[in-house]
């Protein structure tokens, strides 16, 4: 048997690669592992945590949606909100399913991520 491929990295698609490089190296509280300016820049993983993908299901893809997203948790959902929208992000949208809360946030150029309270 094969090993399987070992995730590395989620790709965030940038017509401006500055900026989005700015916007995550400060939301997420990391410097630059390695870049290639002005086509590709990798931010140092945050310390303690590994990546996580999740299969999100949905009725139908909606146009115009990003298809692939990061989910984060957070301390304090609307200190969060605050400086995301500081740093040029933007709030779409609040769900809550069972129990479980999240907002539906955008980076300046509309790549969508979650926020949700730490468990």
């Amino acid at each position: 048997m094969t090993t399987p491929p070992r995730v590395t990295s989620v790709v965030i698609n940038a017509a401006d690669h500055d900026l989005l490089v700015g916007f995550w190296k400060e939301l997420l509280g990391v410097e630059v592992a390695r870049s290639f300016p002005p086509y590709f820049t990798w931010l140092a993983p945050q310390e303690g945590t590994g990546v996580s993908v999740a299969i999100q299901a949905v009725r139908e893809l909606t146009p115009g949606r990003n298809r692939l997203h990061l989910d984060t948790e957070v301390a304090d959902i609307e200190a969060a909100v605050a400086r995301i929208e500081a740093l040029g992000g933007s709030f779409l949208e609040d769900h809550e399913i069972g129990g479980f809360a999240w907002k539906v946030m955008a980076d300046p150029e509309g790549n969508e991520f979650c926020i949700a309270p730490a468990h």
